[in-house]
């Protein structure tokens, strides 16, 4: 089943949330949008350049009020070992994102990313403010996400639902966007195709 433009599965459970273990739950996020993305395993080799480089983006998606939340099958504990742990270690050192914990497979599970009942792909969802899933990545589990994509994503989806306008290929905040029309979307294409 597509879950695009479906409702996202809702959780409560612990999670690592500026280095104290709270409770955290996908209702305390409704009216923002957020980039939850899960990753396989803490203490890995992939996982920790992944987590960082959202953590240290954190502002940007910040500016857009868009929450980021990671998560993995891990319990909160190995979570705040693991931030513990300094980044020339392979650790993550100080997180400003929340990090869940899994540790029943139920989150993964009712997202569909959970692979050989162990543990989660490197799957990404954008949720909007109203719980709507709205993009999915999925990736196998030795290759990385890049973080300029997810970040346009989010662009593009906020300036959809702002403008009306559909985002071309390749676009990015500040192109030119095109009206979803037959005859309008004509501008669109006359100026970045002209013969």
């Amino acid at each position: 089943m597509c879950m695009i433009q479906q409702k996202a599965p809702q959780w409560k459970t612990n999670a690592l949330v500026n280095g104290e273990i709270k409770e955290l739950s996908s209702e305390k996020l409704h009216g923002k949008y957020h980039v939850l993305f899960f990753y396989p395993l803490d203490f890995t080799f992939v996982c920790p350049t992944e987590i960082i480089a959202f953590n240290d983006r954190f502002e940007e998606f910040k500016k857009l009020d868009c929450n980021l939340i990671a998560a993995s099958v891990d319990s909160v504990y190995s979570h705040l070992a693991w931030t513990n742990m300094p980044r020339n270690q392979g650790g993550l050192g100080e997180m400003k994102i929340p990090i869940l914990s899994d540790l029943n497979k139920s989150i993964s599970k009712s997202y569909g990313v959970l692979i050989n009942d162990a543990v989660a792909v490197r799957a990404l969802f954008v949720i909007d403010g109203k719980g709507t899933i709205r993009h999915i990545t999925m990736n196998d589990l030795p290759i990385g996400r890049n973080v300029d994509e997810a970040l346009r994503v989010v662009q593009a989806l906020q300036y959809t639902d702002e403008h009306g306008e559909v985002c071309p290929v390749n676009w990015k905040k500040g192109d030119n966007a095109m009206k979803p029309d037959p005859k309008k979307s004509k501008e669109y294409f006359e100026e970045n195709y002209p013969k």
